[in-house]
């Protein structure tokens, strides 16, 4: 009897561990047998924490003008819906962006003008800084290559649960280069990786140039949308006190390091580059920077003490602000808690004002959202959701 009760309670906790890892919570159809021996020797590294990683692939020839604005005023939008994301046991997923351009006459022929921008990053602050440094040219657009580059390129990782999705736009047959798109998309199917093709211009046109065939060969989505449609924003009453906000948000961070003083001109430098494309645009950035996916551990001291490994003890004199170098340690973990404490009840105004903001929008708005953000949004959500993510 001792010996059937340590085996049922060796196979409940078993299980128990099974539900700790991953998106998925389906339960492994393994027998009796191989549960015991993993739970007593477990080969598996299981990953610690989920990740959603998007890819980027941007046309930059001479005709995507229009196509480049809606990235830099949509950007926030997306990275403000996956604030709200949660994996099926309800571990919320941090967010990688990368971003590449082709089809851009300033690139490299030998590279098959194609540039990797920036690999995957969860620095905001970088990748709004590397979208706004795009600029246009005529060129030659291989889509095969592109994809087949940043499959190549990029550490997409080998964890099922991930969510991993490549969103590719552009307005010149799918098919052209040396690489063949399929051959690309056989790829991507290996690594659990998801094509989404956006295609700029009429709906058949680009179903007819085979960007909708480059989709669906990996499960993924096809979209035409008019990239030099204007987005239309909707001012409301909350955007002047959230942009007030993130002024006193920028003042809670604390610079240290090699890294401190130009990431602190960068911060503010996006957020100026946000509110020259729209006040609005200004708002989604503040309303990100709000969110559990700004994180600045690498600069900021705030951010940094959440790390379980941070000591004030290990920090350097010469690479604290000018107002910690005469402070003793007390003084500098007094400081960082106050800091803490301001930013988080800043951050918590903003979202609460956002709640306000988006119900406000909703009853007001007469026309569709901007088209980039509606087409990515969409892809992203039916594509979480077969790996049992939800919003809430």
């Amino acid at each position: 009897m001792k010996n059937l009760k340590n085996i049922i309670g060796l196979s409940l906790m078993v299980l128990g561990i099974g539900t700790i890892y991953g998106c998925d919570i389906k339960p492994k159809k393994d027998d009796k047998t191989k549960l015991i021996v993993t739970a007593i020797a477990p080969e598996v590294d299981q990953p610690a924490k989920q990740y959603v990683k998007i890819a980027l692939l941007l046309d930059t020839s001479n005709s995507m003008d229009g196509l480049i604005n809606q990235a830099k005023s949509q950007l926030w939008d997306i990275v403000n819906e996956f604030t709200y994301a949660k994996c099926g046991n309800n571990n919320r997923p941090d967010l990688k962006i990368a971003l590449y351009e082709y089809g851009n006459d300033k690139l490299s022929s030998r590279e098959g003008y194609i540039r990797q921008v920036i690999g995957f990053s969860d620095d905001l602050d970088e990748i709004s800084e590397k979208l706004f440094s795009l600029t246009t040219d005529g060129g030659e657009e291989y889509c095969g290559e592109v994809i087949n580059t940043s499959l190549e390129q990029l550490e997409w990782g080998k964890n099922a649960d991930d969510l991993k999705m490549i969103f590719i736009a552009g307005n010149e047959p799918f098919t052209q280069g040396k690489l063949n798109y399929r051959d690309a998309a056989s790829q991507a199917k290996e690594k659990d990786v998801v094509v989404n093709t956006i295609f700029c211009g009429n709906y058949e046109q680009g179903v007819g140039s085979k960007w909708k065939d480059g989709a669906i060969t990996t499960g993924g989505e096809y979209m035409a949308i008019d990239h030099n449609r204007q987005v239309v924003h909707i001012e409301t009453p909350y955007d002047d006190i959230i942009i007030k906000l993130n002024s006193k948000l920028n003042q809670t961070y604390v610079s240290y390091g090699a890294l401190g003083a130009s990431k602190v001109q960068t911060q503010a430098k996006q957020d100026n580059m946000a509110y020259d494309v729209n006040e609005e645009v200004a708002v989604k950035r503040a309303i990100s920077k709000s969110s559990r996916l700004y994180k600045n551990s690498q600069w900021d001291l705030v951010d940094a003490s959440d790390d379980k490994e941070f000591e004030v003890s290990k920090l350097k004199r010469e690479e604290l602000p000018k107002e910690l170098k005469d402070k003793s340690e007390k003084e500098i973990k007094d400081y960082i808690l106050k800091k803490k404490s301001e930013r988080t009840q800043i951050q918590k105004e903003i979202q609460d004002l956002n709640t306000k903001r988006k119900a406000y929008i909703a009853k007001n708005q007469t026309e569709e959202k901007g088209e980039l953000e509606n087409a990515m949004i969409r892809a992203i959500k039916n594509q979480a959701s077969r790996k049992n993510y939800k919003w809430d």
